[in-house]
């Protein structure tokens, strides 16, 4: 077992934002092993951006091509695995939704071990020893797994890097499978927006705002900042109907790592932070001195945010030119 496998997603022929990051957590095995990195592609045709996949990391673009990959089919993507892995060291996927649905499944048709949720990872020995949040983040679980580990990496936790690879294309034969799973639809929001799990920066709003039309202040800010950024929220926000769930961060709704996080009227309970706390930068804005969210920002500002909210954006637009 010389290589180390990533499975790459992809939407509607196009890769998703995380690949680069993927595949750096690859690098970082394969090199620590002496090894090389496959990245492999599911789809119903042509897809794009593949060719930029070596500068990221892969000595080899694997492409497996069906009319079922055309929306998401884990029992064709399971079975081609499956029949691949016997030559990998660890298969890797993003903790996204849909990686979280396909480790497990990969894991229990190879009867390999499976880490989920990973943000960090090394050689140790003849095992993989992963780091993971665990108890909404409170602690930190230390796993070593054996054989050829599959391991879901949490979105962010990883900076892609420039690796200058070969990144020579090859097709793999897809082999028979049931399909016991369809998926018909994938729903986008209305508005074209950045996926929170994906995004660079994230500014999350939560009871303080007082009203979901202050969320406008939230998205002046994202968008100073352009494609990097997304809207996120608590899940208070959420069931209150002032935004989307698929804004919602916590550990009932998505896990983010971005570079820079802004808590906006968030208080900060463990249920939130299980969701951001490995953000790189977090910077939180409270009226309340006391909020949980003070103890685990880098910044804190104690203060009105419809106060602070209009300056930091101004500064924010001064800073970028």
């Amino acid at each position: 077992m010389t290589a180390i496998l990533a499975i790459l997603e992809q939407r509607d022929g196009a890769l998703r934002k995380g690949a680069p990051e993927l595949l750096a957590a690859a690098r970082q095995l394969a090199d620590a092993a002496g090894a090389t990195v496959d990245a492999i592609v599911f789809g119903a045709a042509d897809m794009a951006g593949l060719d930029g996949l070596g500068a990221a990391g892969a000595d080899r673009v694997l492409t497996a091509t069906h009319a079922d990959f055309a929306q998401y089919c884990p029992d064709g993507i399971v079975a081609t695995v499956a029949a691949l892995a016997g030559g990998y060291r660890a298969i890797l996927t993003a903790a996204t939704a849909t990686g979280k649905d396909l480790a497990p499944r990969i894991a229990a048709r190879i009867g390999a071990p499976c880490g989920m949720d990973v943000t960090g990872l090394a050689l140790q020995g003849d095992a993989i020893r992963v780091t993971r949040p665990v108890y909404a983040g409170k602690a930190i679980q230390t796993v070593d797994l054996a054989g050829t580990a599959v391991i879901a990496v949490r979105p962010g936790a990883i900076a892609a890097t420039a690796a200058g690879k070969a990144g020579a294309m090859s097709a793999v034969e897809v082999p028979a499978f049931t399909r016991r799973l369809t998926v018909r639809e994938v729903r986008a929001p209305e508005q074209a927006t950045v996926d929170v799990a994906e995004a660079r920066v994230v500014v999350a709003g939560g009871r303080g705002l007082g009203d979901p039309k202050h969320f406008a202040l939230l998205e002046e800010l994202a968008a100073v900042f352009g494609g990097d950024a997304a809207v996120g929220a608590s899940r208070a926000v959420v069931d209150a109907g002032w935004i989307g769930h698929g804004h919602q961060v916590g550990q009932t709704g998505k896990t983010v790592a971005p570079e820079l996080y802004f808590a906006i009227g968030v208080s900060g309970a463990i249920q939130h932070l299980a969701g951001m706390r490995t953000a790189k930068t977090i910077v939180a804005i409270n009226r309340d001195k006391d909020a949980p969210i003070f103890k685990v920002a880098d910044y804190g500002i104690v203060g009105d945010l419809f106060e602070v909210m209009p300056a930091l954006t101004e500064a924010v637009k001064k800073a970028r030119g």
